[in-house]
């Protein structure tokens, strides 16, 4: 019997030893996280704080309009465009499904009203027509986008194939032909894009802690997608939020891009592929809330 009770304590002992050697997380009290893949990062140090799955492919719907809305602020950094241009909306961009604005063929918005709306409420007419505004063609705007993916790090992984990271199959029937396939990026991808984004057009924050944005011309007024800014209120506010990026696709699930500062400590979340719309906000939650607490990195 004495040696029955050894040998199964030794098991225990030994299912216990490989039970945290699989799961290190909790030796650090990281969170366990509901999700396909996350990242946590440390903006000022630019530290991984947590890493689960971010090197894995998704498809990230609206978090890829990161990448065009850095294209935009670049186009007008360097004179390119100005925020009052008036822009054109073409048959295509009016047909383009997903969050829309349900703008019409010949509409004509200004630069700044179609990227607030695009940022704030991620609407994928506007993207599309500030796409083909900047570069001509859609096309020629995507080629852009994956050469600033290499310019500024991002893996072989990640790829663009539109402006709003809408499926072939969400992109309507007015889509040009050389408009295919399916946008993918890694969550490591995403907090990479969103750091070069916030380093280079901090003033993109000012745009996305917006509570509403309006089209005075439409009377229409677009709530932001991002239920975490803390200036909401409710029960998924986070203190110290004020961005970044949501996203929806119907295969891959809810993304989120998130970032707060507390203290003069900012940091970046990316959730990728949860089951409800809710969730990933609830899985932001435990990582901002693990980064802003722990003082232990991988």
């Amino acid at each position: 019997m004495k040696k029955w009770w050894k040998r199964a304590g030794m098991l225990f002992t030994l299912l216990i030893i490989i039970y945290l050697g699989v799961k290190p997380d909790m030796l650090v009290g990281k969170p366990g996280i509901k999700a396909e893949s996350a990242v946590l990062m440390d903006m000022n140090s630019e530290q991984i704080l947590m890493n689960y799955n971010g090197s894995e492919e998704i498809a990230p719907a609206g978090v890829s309009k990161l990448m065009t809305e850095l294209l935009i602020m670049e186009s007008v950094a360097n004179g390119d465009i100005r925020w009052d241009d008036p822009v054109n909306v073409s048959l295509y961009a009016s047909s383009v499904g997903g969050n829309q604005l349900a703008l019409k063929q010949g509409d004509r918005f200004t630069v700044q009203e179609l990227f607030q709306v695009v940022a704030v409420y991620s609407a994928n007419d506007a993207a599309v027509a500030l796409a083909e505004h900047i570069s001509g063609s859609e096309h020629q705007f995507v080629e852009r986008m994956n050469q600033k993916a290499v310019e500024i790090g991002l893996s072989g992984d990640t790829h663009f194939t539109n402006s709003t990271g809408l499926s072939e199959a969400m992109l309507g029937p007015n889509r040009p032909h050389d408009v295919q396939g399916q946008t993918l990026m890694t969550a490591i991808d995403a907090c990479k894009l969103a750091k070069y984004l916030l380093n280079h057009h901090p003033e993109i924050l000012k745009v996305s802690s917006q509570m509403q944005v309006s089209m005075h011309q439409k009377g229409i007024y677009m709530s932001n997608t991002n239920w975490m800014l803390s200036s909401i209120g409710g029960v998924y506010a986070y203190d110290g939020n004020d961005g970044l990026k949501t996203g929806y696709d119907k295969d891959s699930g809810y993304h989120f891009v998130g970032t707060a500062e507390r203290n003069g400590k900012r940091l970046i979340s990316v959730v990728f592929g949860t089951d409800t719309r809710e969730a990933r906000f609830v899985e932001t939650r435990k990582l901002l809330n693990y980064g802003f607490s722990s003082t232990k990195v991988n």
